[in-house]
């Protein structure tokens, strides 16, 4: 892949650990962009090496957290030449007619920041509530007028210079193959979580361990129409309220292992 000097350059950046199930499907639905380049965090696993024959262009840091990593990955894509950046995970797809959309509006729109909805599968099913779907993620972003907010270790938020809008096309987003998978994810995302709360100075109040779960459980099912899923959006909006549960748990006992 080569960049075309016709058209702006545009980059798929892939950040990604240990991820040679899924790599080079992702990179094959990205062959509209310019260049592909894998942000990795020093895998072990051969993605490196799966990526390089795919004809990605390889960077490397150790992985701080998503926050910082995504603006590493910025500062890479514009030394590179880049104009635009479209974030893409290892396990997502990216459709052709999503690709054909993003080159006509960074052709064509001013603004500088684009939203994807995508489509969540979850032990096979694809999702329709719960806040699992639109699910849109601000995954478009012009080089120099992006970047992402550093105190956000996890679900990182972007700081945008300028103005936004939301695509047509979908992300296709393999999201958990398992309730095994699930778990390892949200013990991986709660302890982000828990640690953020920390650095807030936020404490939890007897009756927070009760009353958080409950609203979680509320805003997923309800709020968000997890019941659009059947028996399945009863589980998962009951396991995410579980897994706020434990956040406030984990919470906890952050202070207590404090030093004096």
């Amino acid at each position: 892949m080569n960049f075309e000097p016709e058209t702006p350059k545009l980059i798929a950046v892939i950040l990604a650990k240990n991820e040679a199930k899924h790599i080079a499907a992702c990179i094959d639905s990205v062959q509209w962009a310019d260049a592909v380049m894998l942000a990795d965090s020093f895998s072990d696993d051969g993605t490196t090496d799966i990526a390089r024959q795919k004809g990605a262009i390889i960077r490397q840091h150790e992985f701080v957290n998503f926050s910082v990593n995504r603006n590493l990955a910025l500062d890479d894509a514009a030394a590179l030449g880049a104009a635009w950046v479209f974030f893409i995970d290892a396990d997502e797809r990216a459709t052709p007619e999503l690709g054909a959309e993003i080159r006509r509006v960074i052709a064509k729109r001013p603004e500088v920041g684009w939203w994807v909805p995508r489509y969540n599968v979850m032990w096979g099913h694809v999702l329709k509530g719960g806040g699992w779907y639109p699910d849109a993620q601000l995954r478009l972003l012009k080089i120099g007028h992006a970047h992402y907010d550093p105190t956000r270790e996890v679900h990182e938020i972007v700081q945008l210079d300028g103005a936004e809008a939301t695509l047509k096309e979908h992300l296709i987003h393999y999201n958990y193959e398992s309730l095994a998978h699930f778990r390892l994810k949200q013990n991986r995302y709660l302890e982000f979580e828990a640690k953020i709360l920390r650095k807030q100075g936020i404490r939890a109040k007897p009756w927070t361990y009760l009353s958080m779960p409950v609203r979680e459980f509320r805003r997923r099912y309800i709020t968000l129409k997890g019941y659009k899923d059947g028996w399945l959006g009863l589980e998962l909006c009951s396991l995410m309220a579980w897994y706020m549960f434990k956040t406030y748990l984990r919470l906890r006992e952050l202070y207590r292992t404090e030093t004096p």
